[in-house]
């Protein structure tokens, strides 16, 4: 099976509270990112939020061997297990990690990613690190070795944080669907689809797996149904949901890429080529300081938009039911308070009239805007 929680989680950052734990001297590293620039001529630049709510450094180094390199301090030469040498100059202090742990952990903060340079090399130090966590009982410790064992500590850096934001919101959802069954699903194989479009065992399942996991299942699906073995005319993959409206193309093989960027989010591993952009069916409506605003929020399905008759926001379902692209007489009578009722039209064109006049009274008030009124259609 496939889901888009961690998808929703980071597109609307209602992931996990996490703290990141970085080799001593890096502390901005992933704040500063590659300092690429998708957009060259725009004279504002947004730079995305980090994930982590804390960020500590901690006191260890490991370099790469060179034979001319002289050794500095206690440094000493390790082999790493595919046959190179590091230098390890410094070694985690047991008792400094103790009291970092203790001090995120009084923060109420249960997650925690490690991101040490050159780990992919000699993890010893970030395992070092997940003992002790695990001895304190944190809820999750994602490491960066582990979860993408790659040369380049900013890439590895950014995994590992979606890592530790999401896989906490994976567990829950997987938990929740488990104890729906008398038996936990102990009995039966469970598997979850990646985001490179394989299968994984539900204990192996995490979150930088699961960020594509859902919308693969819907390249898949395309793949099997769509595609015309005689013609080989390409297809493309339109997948709307709730929260995220994704597009793919299948010619005959899957594509996949390295490296995606999701709600500014950079996560390298192994995905299908599949673009993801914060609207769907439940994307919220609203007008924000002379700005009309579509998402990345959802209404969700309870209370949901204001259609379903339970004091919902404004959605982009709404907006198509005001313009007919959605007719009430073709769904079922399962809305309201009962769930005995049909869609409801009145109360979407009067909140989305208010919305209107709202838009309106800001135009009158800023004559110099140069805009004209609009009408509730235009809206």
């Amino acid at each position: 099976m496939g889901t888009t929680v961690a998808t929703n989680a980071l597109l609307e950052r209602k992931g996990e509270r996490i703290a990141l734990l970085i080799t001593k001297g890096f502390k901005d590293l992933l704040y500063i990112g590659n300092q690429t620039r998708p957009k060259i001529f725009d004279f504002d630049i947004n730079i995305p939020g980090v994930l982590y709510e804390e960020v500590v450094e901690v006191d260890e180094r490991v370099i790469p061997f060179d034979d001319s390199c002289k050794l500095a301090g206690i440094g000493r030469v390790q082999e790493t297990f595919f046959g190179k040498k590091v230098i390890v100059e410094k070694e985690p202090n047991d008792v400094e990690v103790k009291e970092i742990l203790d001090t995120i952990k009084t923060k109420g903060i249960e997650s925690v990613a490690v991101a040490f340079l050159h780990s992919f090399m000699y993890p010893a130090h970030e395992l070092k690190v997940k003992e002790i966590a695990r001895k304190l009982g944190l809820r999750s410790v994602s490491l960066s070795h582990e979860v993408m064992p790659m040369i380049k500590i900013v890439p590895r850096g950014f995994t590992v944080c979606a890592d530790a934001y999401l896989t906490p919101k994976i567990r829950e959802y997987i938990d929740g669907f488990e104890s729906g069954f008398s038996d936990g699903l102990k009995s039966v194989r469970v598997d979850f689809m990646q985001s490179d479009g394989g299968l994984c065992n539900v204990n192996n399942f995490f979150g930088s797996k699961a960020i594509l996991s859902g919308p693969a299942g819907g390249v898949i699906g395309v793949s099997l149904t769509a595609y015309d073995l005689a013609t080989k005319s390409p297809v493309i993959g339109f997948d709307m949901g709730g929260t995220s409206t994704d597009v793919s193309r299948y010619s005959g093989a899957l594509e996949h890429v390295m490296e995606t960027t999701t709600a500014g989010v950079t996560i390298q591993a192994p995905q299908l080529d599949i673009n993801t952009v914060a609207a769907g069916g439940g994307s919220r409506l609203f007008f924000d300081n002379g700005i009309f605003v579509v998402g990345p929020e959802s209404v969700g399905a309870h209370p949901g938009p204001v259609c379903y008759r339970k004091g919902g926001n404004l959605a982009i379902t709404d907006a198509n039911l005001v313009l007919g692209r959605i007719m009430p007489e073709f769904f079922p009578k399962i809305f309201g308070p009962n769930s005995d009722q049909p869609l409801d039209s009145e109360a979407t064109y009067s909140a989305m009239k208010a919305l209107t006049a709202q838009i309106n009274e800001h135009i009158r008030k800023n004559p110099d805007s140069m805009e004209k009124e609009y009408t509730v259609e235009e809206v």
